[in-house]
C-alpha cells in the first residue's frame, strides 16, 4: 500500500524547478558523472500507454543532460509482452532497457535471469542521486522488483489501481446515483441501457487474457483468494462463481455489441465517446479522457473508487517497472536512463497528467505535485484505492497461462456458457500447469 502522509517538496513540473531540483527532476550533484557514456546510443522497448508517451515526450531532456541517444518503440501491450520473452529467450534482444509488467513477468523473468542487478548501481554515487533511495519506494514497488535474494533487478516505476470512471451527464439524465456496491452498479447499468440511442450502462474488457484484469477486481470483492496456504490455485469456488455470474450480468446486458473483443483500448474508445455510462480499468487513462482532441466526454467524467463486493473492497492493483537486459553491453548507460525515468520530476509529470501513479512515496505525499495534477477527483480516487489495494494477479510463474485459461472461460459465458462449468474445466485445465512450474 502506498503512503500518502503529506511529505517534502518536489518539483512543479512543466514551470520551473522547485528548490534543488533541475528541470530534469534529479538534484544537482556534480559526482554524477552524467556524460561519461556521452555518445552511446540505446534501444527501449515499451508498452503502449500514458508511461511510454510519458519518456518520449521528454527523452529529449535526457539527451540534452548525458550525450546518450534513446531509440523508444511503443508497442501495444500484448504484442510487447511476446516480443520481449521471444527476444530475451534468444539471448540477443535488440533493446537495452525494457518496461516490464511485473503481474505478468516478475517471476517469469527472475527465473530466466534476464535482468540486470541493479543493486551496485543504485550504491554507485556517480550513478544514482542520492533522494533515490529504497525506503522511497512504496512496499507494493519493492516486493515486485526485489528478488528473492533482495536483489534489485528492476526499478518501480508505476502502479496501477483500478477505478470506477463515470459520465456524470449521462447519471444524472437518469437520476442515478453514483454506485456504492456492485450491485448497485449491475442495476444502475441496466437502467442506463438504451440500445436505440447508442448508450451502454458499463463497458469494459470481454477480450481473453485482458479480461481479467478486470474480473479480479470482482473476484476480490467477493471474498476470493489466489492461492491457498499450499499454493495451490482457487479459481472455481463459489466466490469465482459469483463474481462470474456479475461479469456475465454487466457485459450481457449493460455492455456495447462485441464487447468479448475489448481490451482496454475498446472499452476507453466507447467511454470517450460518450456511448459508455460506467467503466472499470486501470487508474492510467485520465489524460485521453480529458483530452479534447480525442474525447467527448472532456468535464463529464466522474472517478472513484470500484464498488464494494458483499465481502469486502478492494481495488485490483497491478504494477510495471523499468529494467536493463542481462545481455546489454551498455548496462551503466541504460541504468542511467533508467533512474532518470523513475526520477521524481518524470514521476510528477505522469502523475500530474492523471497518466499514472508512481511507487515513489516523495511524489505521490508531496502537496506542491498534488497543486499540478489538474483532475482533482482522479487524485482523491487514486488515494482512496491504495488505501483498499490488493494484488491483482497471483504472483506465479505462469500467469499468463492463467489468464489465458480462465480468461477463456470468462468470454465462453459472454456466448450464455454456464460460470460454473466454464470455470470448473478452467481449473482442472490450469493446475497441472501451475503443479509442473512449482516442480522445474
Amino acid at each position: 500500500m502506498v503512503n500518502h502522509k503529506i511529505s517534502r517538496r518536489t518539483l512543479l513540473t512543466g514551470t520551473a524547478a522547485a528548490g534543488a531540483l533541475s528541470l530534469t527532476g534529479l538534484p544537482a550533484r556534480a559526482d554524477i558523472s552524467w556524460k561519461k557514456y556521452s555518445g552511446t546510443k540505446l534501444e527501449v522497448i515499451l508498452a503502449k500507454g500514458p508511461r511510454g508517451d510519458n519518456l518520449q515526450k521528454y527523452i529529449k531532456e535526457f539527451t540534452d543532460l548525458s550525450g546518450i541517444q534513446v531509440e523508444s518503440e511503443q508497442i501495444p501491450e500484448q504484442q510487447q509482452r511476446q516480443k520481449v520473452v521471444i527476444e530475451l529467450t534468444s539471448g540477443r534482444p535488440s533493446f537495452d532497457v525494457i518496461h516490464l509488467s511485473y503481474h505478468v513477468q516478475k517471476r517469469q523473468f527472475e527465473k530466466a535471469g534476464w535482468l540486470a542487478d541493479m543493486t551496485p548501481y543504485l550504491k554507485d554515487p556517480t550513478l544514482t542521486p542520492p533522494d533515490l533511495v529504497e525506503s522511497d519506494f512504496s512496499a507494493a514497488g519493492l516486493q515486485y522488483a526485489k528478488n528473492d535474494k533482495g536483489q534489485m533487478l528492476s526499478l518501480p516505476w508505476s502502479v496501477d489501481y483500478f477505478i470506477l470512471y463515470y459520465n456524470k451527464e449521462l447519471l444524472q439524465r437518469k437520476s442515478i446515483e453514483v454506485p456504492k456496491t456492485l450491485e448497485e452498479m449491475a442495476t444502475a447499468a441496466e437502467k442506463l441501457t438504451d440500445p436505440k440511442e447508442g448508450i451502454y450502462g458499463f463497458v469494459g474488457r470481454g477480450l481473453r487474457n485482458a479480461n481479467m484484469a478486470m474480473w479480479t477486481n470482482f473476484y476480490l470483492n467477493y471474498g476470493g483468494e489466489f492461492l491457498d496456504a499450499k499454493g495451490n490455485i482457487l479459481s472455481d469456488g463459489p466466490e469465482a462463481i459469483e463474481a462470474t455470474k456479475l461479469y456475465q450480468r454487466l457485459l450481457t446486458k449493460s455492455a456495447p455489441p462485441g464487447v468479448a473483443g475489448f481490451n482496454w483500448m475498446e472499452s476507453m474508445a466507447s467511454f470517450t465517446q460518450g456511448r459508455a455510462a460506467m467503466w472499470i480499468d486501470a487508474d492510467g487513462w485520465a489524460p485521453p479522457l480529458e483530452d479534447p482532441a480525442a474525447s467527448r466526454v472532456v468535464g463529464k467524467v466522474g472517478y472513484t473508487r470500484v464498488p464494494a463486493g458483499p465481502k469486502g473492497q478492494f481495488s485490483s492493483t497491478y504494477g510495471d517497472g523499468i529494467g536493463i537486459a542481462a545481455a546489454s553491453k551498455n548496462k551503466e548507460a541504460a541504468y542511467l536512463l533508467c533512474q532518470w525515468v523513475a526520477s521524481k520530476g518524470q514521476g510528477a509529470r505522469l502523475l500530474q497528467a492523471g497518466g499514472g501513479v508512481p511507487f515513489r512515496n516523495s511524489i505521490v505525499d508531496d502537496p506542491e505535485v498534488a497543486k499540478g495534477v489538474k483532475t482533482k477527483e482522479w487524485l482523491q480516487s487514486v488515494i482512496d484505492s491504495a488505501k483498499i489495494s490488493k494484488l491483482g494477479l497471483p504472483v506465479i510463474i505462469p500467469v499468463a497461462e492463467y489468464r489465458d485459461t480462465v480468461g477463456a472461460a470468462l468470454t465462453a459465458t459472454l456466448s450464455g456458457a454456464d460460470p460454473a462449468t466454464e470455470l470448473k474445466k478452467a481449473h482442472e485445465q490450469f493446475r497441472p500447469i501451475l503443479e509442473r512450474s512449482e516442480k522445474t
